[in-house]
């Protein structure tokens, strides 16, 4: 034998033999976990979710102090004294020892009648950080659910994607079952046996690297969710695009409303413009009403010693304290600009982004029935060419190219299909609320 046809003999069991090196293994036992379990164990685990969940607990501290500034103040004190002391006794021309005792209690509040409506607007201010705070805290929930939707799809997407590639062994395989066919006739050459056995090569090392990037999306999954090994999405029973509850200019408008990001920045304005009139609120006078009630005794014994009480009206006015007042004035209309700017900016954000997420929900959409058609298509093809080259009228070549236009047409509606998913859930997430 030659060796220039013995090379392609020893070509070709290479491949056969390097086929066998990329049998898709089989998937290991790992625990499953529906989306609403995902979500809700990330929600409970987000170091984010935590921290907005402080930040309106304190607002909500802030208000409590806020209102409590309306209360008067009251205070009790008492104090006892024991003191040695002698006296000079004429009778007897000696100093005596004795003592000299006293004790003392007493009860003591005050109000403030007039801050120029100070308290008020701080408390007004307070209340719109706690709605700014509790928005903050509902957007950045639905930030973890969506990224936690993302994981959690992205875990699904790569299992079918993982379907596909082997689907493309078995099909590279039968490919291959058509070409010994052929061969055992004298109908095929050494080049489509070569051809046929590399095309199943490339498809288990597709299948390979299916595999981990299977493996990888549910380790993130896994670390969403605080579990330190691969977790298994459970998939929903329904995941076709359906219709949306509300119009384009509906969704929009709610965007640019009711958006959690628009309602805090919107809140944090209010409240800026709140800490103007409290600020301003030091030009005008302050009246604090007082009272208090005194009892002082020589002898440890609530009978006998001496009562007082008292009350006082006070007033005070700063006629001036080195600009400090309109230093303050400054820095809270500042605040209040820089707020506006942000909350138009917010507005502007919502709009942009519900409208790019909405142009890729509906992209989406439309293209998931062209790749329906194009997966239909596709197989089509394949069989029709695999009938000619079974007749001889089509090259192994036509084949492996109408293979991977079917795979590739498969992946595509893989692909549609979840981007679909997630442009829904991203637009949820920017309107605060499931659609």
């Amino acid at each position: 034998m030659h060796s220039s046809t013995r090379t392609p003999v020893r070509t070709l069991a290479c491949l056969v033999a390097g086929a066998a090196l990329f049998v898709p293994t089989s998937a290991e036992g790992q625990q499953s976990v529906s989306l609403t379990e995902a979500i809700e164990r990330a929600l409970v685990r987000s170091p984010q979710v935590a921290q907005q969940q402080q930040s309106m607990d304190n607002a909500l501290l802030t208000q409590k102090t806020s209102w409590a500034s309306f209360l008067p103040t009251i205070s009790a004190n008492t104090s006892g004294s024991l003191r040695s002391s002698r006296t000079f006794d004429e009778v007897t021309g000696s100093f005596q020892p004795g003592s000299s005792d006293s004790y003392s209690a007493g009860l003591s509040g005050s109000v403030t009648v007039f801050e120029g409506m100070r308290r008020f607007r701080e408390y007004d201010a307070a209340q719109a950080d706690v709605r700014a705070a509790e928005a903050r805290y509902a957007n950045q929930r639905y930030q973890v659910t969506l990224q936690t939707k993302g994981l959690f799809f992205s875990a699904l997407e790569q299992e079918e994607l993982l379907e596909v590639a082997r689907q493309r062994v078995i099909q590279a395989e039968q490919n291959m079952d058509i070409v010994r066919s052929r061969t055992r006739l004298g109908e095929a050459t050494i080049s489509d046996s070569l051809r046929a056995r590399l095309d199943v090569v490339n498809a288990g090392q597709a299948v390979l690297q299916a595999e981990t990037a299977l493996r990888s999306a549910r380790f993130s999954l896994g670390r969403q969710i605080g579990v330190a090994e691969p977790v298994r999405p459970a998939a929903p029973d329904e995941l076709d695009p359906g219709p949306l509850p509300l119009s384009e200019d509906e969704i929009m408008q709610l965007a640019e409303e009711a958006s959690p990001a628009v309602v805090a920045a919107n809140e944090s304005t209010v409240a800026a413009a709140a800490s103007v009139s409290a600020a301003r609120a030091a030009y005008f006078p302050s009246l604090r009403f007082s009272s208090g009630y005194n009892w002082a005794n020589q002898d440890p014994s609530f009978s006998g010693g001496s009562t007082s009480w008292s009350m006082s009206l006070g007033m005070s006015y700063p006629i001036f304290n080195g600009f400090q007042r309109e230093s303050s004035v400054d820095r809270a209309q500042f605040v209040q600009r820089v707020s506006r700017l942000q909350e138009d900016d917010a507005r502007l954000a919502a709009r942009e982004q519900a409208d790019a997420a909405l142009q890729n929900l509906l992209t989406s959409e439309r293209a998931t029935v062209i790749a329906e058609e194009a997966v239909l298509v596709a197989a089509e093809d394949l069989r029709v060419v695999r009938a000619r080259y079974e007749v001889g009228a089509a090259t192994i070549l036509d084949i492996l190219i109408s293979q991977n236009a079917l795979t590739q047409a498969e992946t595509d509606l893989i692909t549609t299909r979840y981007d679909y998913i997630l442009a829904r859930a991203e637009l949820e997430a920017i309107l605060g609320r499931e659609l």
